[in-house]
């Protein structure tokens, strides 16, 4: 630009100090808001892929009996044809611990390594150091938190070990690490340790791929060397389906975003030319083209817009941080960071979009006729809304409250810009308060085992929904009479009700492969899933399944399917479809009188009221230890993580909309008081106190608030129905009426306000402006 130019777009950016500063601050949250959403959409989308491959993750877990192979016959594995990577062979045992608390958590895989930087599942450090020596132990970074923290200890094998740090590992490798020579210490005849050998291949992108691998590497050692394999399959499935819903929610409030900084952007732009007809004019009159008055217009809005992005840039990053580091948390992936390229397109994209919503009403300044844009600049035009003044003269209202409420008339594009920013926050209120308690809903709902108040495990093969699968190769432990554990529940004071529940392989006739059966005993109504369809279990002779599960089989409810858990088979009647995450292995509920070979591997129990489920399970852990089974207080689940950083999320961006919704009425207001300044101070003049001033300048906004109000709420609503189903079938499951239907109708009346309170909090600081005023100096305004 040359000099002429560059001067009046300084001195354009410097004299409306108040729309400077609104461009500015409006960008800066636009931009924050898009990079958090960004930022958290690229790693929730498919988290584990992108931890998995930082880590070099194993595509196959394998163990090994040491007494068929030799180590040395292992390593050589790691050259097959076919193998493009390999780790081991580790020393590894499944252990039962004790904390120092005395409590035991499920049994946990330990393995033997020299350090966590391997060719194969290279481990992050979340904290703390590598065990060195004999005595120190890394967990699981799955266990840092209230459970465990570095500097405490746990007992395995009778020997005493120090937590020294936590490690991630994306293929969930084990769920403690200690020195090779630990390990093989902690191993005992009941526990004995075995080998773990971790590959990468050239082909394993599907299950035929994995199953065409564990073949081959089968056959390369002897015949019951290999006890066990894990596909990389498992984990991944079970880490995207809970990353799935997220991309929605995320999407929704992007459009919100943009479509709100174009709004502002456009509406602070327009009301410069709207205010400066006067100053365009003289600019042509004096020589300045028509494309450089649209340059210098568009510059006045880019100007603090760079800046206002380039604050935004930093400041997404700083409130993205501790978002990466829950969702982190919440998906067990390894260490997130904002990608470089949404520090990139972030920016250009917002500067495009300011440039594009300040170039039409810089364009419209361009094509003003020099004569009158000067004309009609020096005041207001003449009749604007006059007939909305008698209107609103005739309600049974304060003179100042009625000149107010037909005030935004006499600028209807400013106004309906105005009550767009008004509208958009109320959406994003509404829309986030339905998020936040449908998400609140499936936290509750999710996991019916995290409801009840005590887990009592008795261990056995297949812990219940347990988080920490054995590693392959490795003996389960050994497990209590369940009889003698349900005869201890029984006369533990403080029980109110309990159930049990076993998980088993099972298959169903017409599906290949094997579907995951939960089989329950006893009252568990009180840990039934929340059902999309249907009824739960009330009898035997019936099956529960989840959506996929009808899709998969071509069946629906009232349909008889054949189910076969172990050596057992029995006739089903589909009776309920249950809410839950698809996976590749289905999962079915049924009835465990139709199978009584099976024997409960937990106990879910609900105390009565006052008392604490911490001091209950202490002291049935004392009575029911002797029998080899523990009891535990239940802990929230990693899914209840992840709705905290959702519902973070959705208030986090809830606030940067809603702010940006209140500077553009603020933006809209002092445009409007000042034009209006010189009426203002007549009014003063013949006897309108401040008080009243206020009242005009807010009741001004507050048509434009309920009205913003009574758009906002349906839209929000509606965007909360459309969102939620959409999220649901991401994670492959329709969604129950309790997680829908959450907004109650004075929650709704309550919202409803909230665009009038958005308008009035904007337009509190230009109405103090304005009663503070002298009166003099306002009739010498022009």
């Amino acid at each position: 630009m040359t000099g002429p130019l560059v001067r009046v777009v300084r001195s354009g950016v410097g004299r409306r100090r108040v729309q400077t500063a609104v461009i500015a601050i409006a960008t800066m949250m636009a931009v924050a808001a898009a990079v958090v959403a960004g930022s958290l959409m690229v790693v929730t989308n498919a988290p584990f892929d992108h931890a998995f491959a930082a880590q070099k993750g194993a595509h196959l877990t394998a163990g090994f009996d040491p007494a068929e192979v030799t180590d040395a016959q292992l390593a050589a594995t790691g050259r097959l044809d076919g193998v493009t990577a390999s780790a081991g062979p580790y020393p590894t045992a499944l252990l039962q611990v004790t904390d120092s608390a005395g409590r035991k958590p499920p049994a946990m895989t330990f393995v033997g390594r020299t350090g966590p930087h391997a060719t194969v599942d290279d481990l992050d450090l979340t904290a703390g150091r590598w065990a060195k020596r004999p005595g120190e132990v890394v967990l699981s970074s799955s266990y840092q938190g209230p459970a465990f923290k570095v500097g405490d200890t746990l007992t395995a094998s009778g020997t005493t070990l120090t937590v020294v740090g936590f490690a991630t590992s994306a293929g969930r490798s084990a769920d403690a690490w200690a020195t090779p020579a630990q390990v093989r210490a902690l191993g005992t005849k009941d526990d004995p340790v075995t080998r773990q050998m971790l590959y990468r291949f050239e082909q394993a992108g599907s299950a035929g791929d994995i199953a065409a691998d564990r073949k081959k590497l089968a056959a390369a050692v002897p015949t019951g060397a290999l006890l066990g394999t894990r596909s990389y399959l498992d984990t991944k499935r079970a880490a995207d389906s809970g990353a799935a819903p997220t991309i929605p929610f995320l999407i929704a409030f992007g459009v919100l975003g943009l479509v709100m900084s174009v709004i502002i952007v456009g509406s602070v732009i327009s009301g410069a030319v709207g205010t400066g007809l006067r100053r365009i004019g003289i600019l042509k009159a004096i020589g300045f083209t028509p494309r450089e008055v649209v340059r210098a217009y568009v510059a006045q809005a880019l100007v603090p817009a760079g800046a206002g992005i380039a604050l935004g840039v930093v400041l997404g990053n700083l409130l993205a941080l501790p978002l990466l580091d829950e969702t982190e948390q919440a998906y067990g992936t390894a260490t997130l960071s904002v990608a470089w390229w949404v520090d990139v397109v972030v920016p250009a994209g917002a500067l495009l979009v300011v440039g594009v919503a300040a170039f039409v009403p810089a364009l419209r300044a361009g094509r003003l006729p020099t004569v009158e844009a000067i004309a009609v600049g020096r005041a207001p035009r003449a009749g604007r809304g006059r007939w909305a003044h008698r209107a609103a003269g005739r309600l049974p209202l304060p003179r100042a409250v009625t000149y107010g409420l037909a005030a935004p008339f006499a600028h209807p594009v400013r106004a309906l810009a105005m009550l767009l920013a008004v509208a958009f926050g109320t959406i994003a209120a509404t829309f986030a308060v339905g998020l936040t308690s449908s998400l609140d809903e499936v936290g509750r709902i999710q996991d019916p085992e995290d409801r009840a108040a005590v887990t009592v495990f008795t261990g056995g093969p297949g812990v219940a929904h347990g988080e920490h699968v054995p590693a392959p190769g490795t003996q389960e432990p050994r497990q209590a009479d369940p009889a003698q554990v349900s005869a201890a529940i029984e006369a533990q004071p403080g029980t109110a009700s309990y159930y049990g529940e076993a998980q088993q392989d099972a298959t169903v006739a017409g599906i290949s492969g094997n579907a995951r059966a939960g089989l329950f005993t006893g009252d568990s109504g009180t840990g039934a899933y929340a059902m999309t369809a249907g009824h739960w279990l009330d009898g035997t002779g019936q099956v529960v399944v989840p959506r996929q599960f009808l899709e998969t089989t071509g069946t629906e409810i009232g349909d008889t399917v054949r189910v076969t858990v172990g050596k057992e088979t029995a006739a089903l009647r589909i009776v309920g479809v249950a809410f839950g995450s698809a996976e590749d292995q289905l999962e079915i509920q049924v009835n465990a009188a139709d199978f009584p070979a099976t024997r409960p591997q937990v106990f879910l129990v609900d105390v009565k009221g006052g008392v604490s489920p911490t001091a209950y399970a202490e002291k049935l852990s004392a009575r029911i230890q002797p029998l080899g089974a523990e009891a535990t207080a239940t802990s929230p689940s990693r899914q209840h993580n992840m709705v905290l950083v959702l519902n973070t999320m959705a208030a986090l961006l809830t606030l940067m909309l809603v702010s940006v919704a209140g500077l553009g009425v603020l933006n809209s207001v002092v445009l409007d008081t000042r034009e209006r300044v010189h009426d203002l101070g007549v009014c003063k003049a013949i006897g309108m106190s401040p008080r009243q001033t206020v009242s005009l300048v807010l009741a001004s906004v507050a048509g434009i608030g309920v009205l913003g109000g009574l758009v906002g709420v349906p839209a929000g609503y509606a965007l909360h129905g459309f969102v939620l189903p959409v999220m649901g079938h991401a994670a492959g499951t329709d969604l129950p009426p309790s997680v829908l239907d959450v907004y109650g109708t004075p929650q709704l009346l309550l919202l409803g306000l909230a665009g009038l309170a958005i308008a009035l909090l904007g337009a509190l600081l230009p109405a103090g402006w304005a009663a503070g005023a002298r009166t003099a100096t306002a009739l010498r305004t022009e």
